[in-house]
């Protein structure tokens, strides 16, 4: 198997993998019958690798761009299968008992292939372009009546830029719809030609403060809204997506500013605010992350009904949640 890999604008992308002659990339999830990532019934391909760390990110394990170990400790029987192929140390056994040290692991995925337990295991696998839209096509009935199709997800689809280039072709080819949720932390080039083949863009917008932006994001605001100015001259068909993080982002300023700015751009469809939510929390502790906002909140129904009725005030159609 063959990668590359490049990097601009701060930002690191995987240009292709093949896998003989064809050219694959790195899938974490594919989630069937989804009603939350666009209109109607959909397939959610969630793809790996995020130049972003947003501190609410409920899909953790999307942030590295290849296959990682997950520990599920619940599940561990003891019976040390996996410190016997460990060739990193990263796994021992000191008097009887497994002792991991995660700053050695290389995700090799050795241990994860001799767990019977299913302690172990690895998040994201390579596939194909043919073998994803085979199990997209599987759903096409429910597209035809629901109005629905496939959605892009992650992590960051643009981060495989090559890979979801010809999934994106390839779909339209069998007359699915095409929807890809981003965070606009994208190389503008990129984005722009891959908007070719998007039905949808479902566009993330977190904070309008740069600053609190590098923060609470870990990147620069900058490049997301002039991405975002140029796909709604280009009219592109948009959704803005706000998670509404307490404490964070869900204060009048910051949603005001959002406001304003989107309303001097002329082509919003539908703005979804969506409420945070701690049930990413688990996932933190199997991939051996510390969880920052463990003491927060999800907003009121109350509040987030305000938060809506703020937005309709500059002309917005919005939904609370997806």
């Amino acid at each position: 198997m063959l990668s590359m890999t490049y990097k601009k604008d701060g930002i690191i992308f995987a240009m292709f993998s093949h896998r003989g002659d064809k050219v694959e990339g790195c899938i974490f999830n594919i989630m069937k019958y989804s009603i939350h990532d666009g209109p109607g019934i959909r397939t959610t391909v969630f793809m790996k690798g995020c130049p972003l760390r947003c501190l609410w990110c409920h899909n953790p394990e999307s942030q590295m761009s290849k296959p990682q170990l997950i520990r599920f400790s619940d599940r561990c029987i003891g019976c040390g299968s996996c410190a016997k192929v460990c060739s990193t140390g990263a796994i021992i056994i000191r008097e009887s008992k497994i002792i991991y040290d995660m700053t050695k692991c290389t995700n090799c995925g050795q241990c994860a292939e001799v767990c019977y337990a299913g302690a172990m295991e690895m998040a994201g696998e390579y596939m194909n372009v043919e073998e994803v839209v085979k199990e997209i096509e599987k759903d096409k009935p429910f597209y035809e009546e629901s109005g629905g199709g496939v959605t892009f997800s992650g992590g960051e689809p643009f981060m495989q830029p090559a890979f979801l280039k010809e999934l994106l072709i390839s779909c339209h080819r069998k007359d699915i719809h095409t929807a890809v949720d981003t965070s606009g932390f994208v190389q503008r080039d990129i984005i722009i030609e891959l908007s070719k083949y998007i039905d949808l863009l479902l566009y993330d917008l977190k904070l309008m403060d740069n600053e609190k932006h590098k923060k609470y994001a870990g990147g620069s605001n900058e490049i997301i809204l002039d991405n975002l100015k140029e796909l709604i001259n280009l009219g592109k068909r948009i959704f803005i997506r706000i998670p509404i993080i307490p404490g964070i982002n869900d204060d009048d300023d910051n949603l005001e500013s959002i406001g304003r700015f989107l309303s001097g751009l002329r082509g919003i469809e539908q703005i979804n605010v969506l409420p945070y939510h701690n049930i990413a929390m688990e996932k933190y502790k199997r991939l051996n992350k510390k969880y920052g906002l463990a003491d927060l909140k999800a907003p009121s129904d109350e509040r987030m009904k305000e938060i809506a009725q703020k937005l309709m005030t500059y002309g917005f159609k919005v939904k609370i949640g997806g």
